[in-house]
């Protein structure tokens, strides 16, 4: 039994019925899902630490939740970008596309790259990687430039008539991430919130009155003050 096969049994032995139901209630629906908590998942990576080789091992499996704990235990200064796009192609739900990027991708020297790489793709599931992506570097990348954040807000305002739901609602997280990053980025944001608000096509609405309801708010202004 490899290693890889041991981690398995040992997820499969947590495995929660109702934890199953409520992950497909909420649209986790891809792959084989066993059930497991996000801090049951974050404790079992904290005991594992980084191993990159098993990570590897692990992506393989299928198992959603092996999939989650490869995006944990990976190496961010060993993972490469051909690996990154291979995993990117097994996207199969909206949990494993924000695990990655939150866990993962963002730390990596192919970030940005993968940004503007993913948002031409037609697949639902990888357009998705880029805006959320955005999201996660606006919100744990604190040493990168804020005037980075500046290249996103085209990509933003070009897919902003993408419809489908886990698009859209990607697109909208990383508009209101920018917007709340900091003083300096929050004018930008707040300026294409406002222009998307007033188009003709209503996911251009939809996603522009979301981000202006959230961006004006004096409570959100207060807290990017501090």
């Amino acid at each position: 039994m490899t290693e890889a096969d041991k981690v398995i049994k040992h997820l499969l032995s947590l495995s929660d019925k109702d934890k199953i139901e409520k992950a497909e209630y909420f649209g986790v629906k891809g792959g084989k899902i066993i059930g497991i908590s996000a801090p049951d998942m974050r404790r079992i990576a904290k005991e594992i630490k980084t191993n990159h080789p098993l990570a590897l091992e692990l992506w393989q499996k299928e198992y959603h939740e092996a999939r989650m704990l490869a995006t944990l235990i990976a190496d961010k200064n060993q993972i490469t970008s051909k690996q990154i796009d291979l995993w990117t192609k097994d996207f199969d739900n909206w949990a494993i596309v924000d695990g990655a990027c939150y866990n993962l991708y963002r730390y990596t020297p192919f970030a940005d790259e993968k940004v503007f790489q993913y948002c031409k793709s037609e697949k639902e599931y990888i357009r998705r990687t880029s805006f959320s992506l955005i999201a996660g570097l606006a919100i744990g990348l604190k040493k990168k430039p804020d005037k980075d954040f500046l290249e996103f807000l085209p990509l933003i305002e070009e897919y902003a008539f993408d419809e489908r739901n886990f698009v859209w609602k990607a697109v909208n997280w990383a508009l209101r991430q920018i917007g709340k990053r900091s003083l300096f980025l929050h004018p930008y944001a707040l300026e294409l919130s406002e222009k998307l608000s007033l188009s003709e096509n209503p996911t251009h609405r939809k996603i522009g009155k979301d981000a202006l309801r959230e961006l004006s708010n004096p409570k959100t202004i207060a807290r990017i003050k501090k």
